[in-house]
């Protein structure tokens, strides 16, 4: 009985459960996303290949063999935000998150409230990164460094139409000011409704692939939104906000806690 246990058959069983697991959750993830016909096309190209390779058919299995590399650079260069949103989520693995400092943010909250429904009545558009365990330097680097402590006139100040940073946003670690007009990427859900402007959809596509929280004022409405996980929440009062990210705080200390 152990000798059937230690034997190869045992783990060609393992390995092949690993690998339709794998398989499963690629697709699961790609099912909605444009990656999913592409994703289809390879699984064509590697039956078409076995098959090849089963009758003898060299010169195909060959041809099969370079398709298969260059299907590989192309998703990699098409899906660079699919394949972010992957390695970050496996960045906030409970198992990694000790090892990544986060400086606290729970005095900074109403701070940012204060200053988001200042912005709110006057009609000023912001757009206001509250990091978490993700670092997002490459976030940060699209913006202009400012390294200042954080205050309700900073951040008016900074959203300001005549404001040469006022169009980008703002990353915030902590009682500090990370960076000023910093690039998102943008979400590439296509079941977004139209209405939603390229603040919102920058905010959304931030979160599909971080932890953090993104805070958006609309320019047009006032409505302030919270965006977290890829969802969006709108019409938040200040109390709402205040108990969104407050919320948000203690589910980090508890999940650093475990």
């Amino acid at each position: 009985m152990l000798n059937f246990l230690g034997s190869h058959w045992v783990l060609d069983v393992l390995d092949i459960a690993i690998v339709t697991i794998l398989f499963y959750k690629l697709y699961m993830f790609i099912r909605s996303t444009r990656a999913l016909t592409m994703f289809l096309g390879l699984l064509l190209i590697i039956g078409i290949g076995f098959l090849a390779g089963q009758l003898g058919l060299h010169s195909l299995n060959s041809i099969l063999s370079g398709l298969k590399t260059a299907w590989l650079i192309g998703f990699l260069i098409v899906f660079q935000p699919e394949l972010r949103r992957v390695l970050s989520n496996l960045g906030q693995n409970p198992l990694v998150r000790p090892f990544i400092t986060r400086a606290e943010t729970g005095g900074s909250v109403d701070v940012i409230v204060s200053a988001v429904f200042e912005m709110a009545e006057t009609r000023t558009g912001a757009l206001i990164v509250i990091l978490g365990h993700a670092g997002l330097k490459g976030v940060i680097e699209t913006g202009t460094p400012l390294h200042a402590e954080l205050s309700e006139e900073l951040l008016q100040a900074i959203f300001q139409t005549k404001s040469p940073l006022h169009d980008g946003a703002v990353v915030i670690q902590g009682d500090q000011v990370l960076a000023a007009g910093c690039i998102l990427p943008l979400t590439q859900d296509p079941l977004l409704s139209r209405t939603l402007g390229t603040r919102h959809r920058a905010a959304i596509g931030l979160t599909e692939e971080s932890d953090c929280e993104v805070v958006i004022v609309s320019e047009e409405t006032g409505t302030v939104s919270l965006s977290r996980s890829g969802r969006l929440t709108r019409g938040l009062t200040r109390e709402s906000l205040r108990n969104l990210l407050a919320a948000a705080l203690e589910e980090r200390g508890e999940a650093e806690a475990a």
